[in-house]
């Protein structure tokens, strides 16, 4: 074969290769990809913050303020996502998690059987009051940096409340729910007159 016919294979395969290299560029220039601003799935556990120039969330109120008016029906339900790992009945054996029953009030890291993190050791003899509940159901992982329970938290107060009733309720001797605080009332604009009086008065 001499190089005339080696020039003409070699010329129909170069041509080849440009004809689909432009098929390519063409049909992505047809048919972009438009990526949809918001995800069709949520990732469990990450929270979206608020939209831009959308006004930021109403701060968190103390626990006190929430568990006064807490559902034990509803941390009941909402009690069935830690069921697998923790048991809440009287005499309960300890499973992934230590058994919860009397956890309200009791020290930490301190139901027998159970192999606590050094996390939580170090906390022993703190009890698990009504705030120490809040912050560690909150976030386990802010609260024991190192402890070994790999539960995200209940970022919804009215959710972490109602957990916390229910598991005060899984007790001998249920503790009294706390009394709502009291609303710090706003301070009272001055009157007409004291203002005018103040604009008046000369500086000291």
């Amino acid at each position: 074969m001499d190089s005339f016919e080696w020039n003409k294979i070699f010329g129909g395969v170069l041509a080849g290769l440009l004809a689909v290299l432009g098929v390519s560029i063409i049909s992505d220039m047809m048919f972009a990809r438009h990526l949809p601003e918001k995800p069709g799935y949520v990732v469990a556990g990450v929270e979206e913050g608020p939209a831009e120039g959308a006004p930021a969330a109403d701060a968190e109120k103390p626990a006190a303020f929430y568990l006064a008016s807490a559902d034990i029906a509803k941390g009941e339900a909402q009690f069935k996502k830690c069921a697998a790992c923790h048991n809440v009945d009287p005499g309960g054996a300890n499973g992934t998690g230590p058994a919860l029953y009397g956890v309200v009030g009791r020290p930490i890291a301190s139901h027998a059987g159970f192999a606590y993190s050094d996390a939580l050791k170090g906390m022993a003899g703190k009890p698990w009051d009504w705030d120490a509940m809040w912050a560690w159901l909150k976030s386990p992982k802010a609260y024991a940096p190192g402890n070994k329970m790999s539960f995200a938290g209940i970022s919804k107060p009215e959710d972490r409340a109602a957990v916390i009733a229910y598991l005060n309720s899984k007790s001998a001797s249920p503790l009294p729910l706390p009394a709502a605080p009291a609303e710090e009332a706003p301070a009272a604009a001055p009157a007409e007159g004291e203002a005018a009086a103040a604009e008046a008065a000369p500086a000291q």
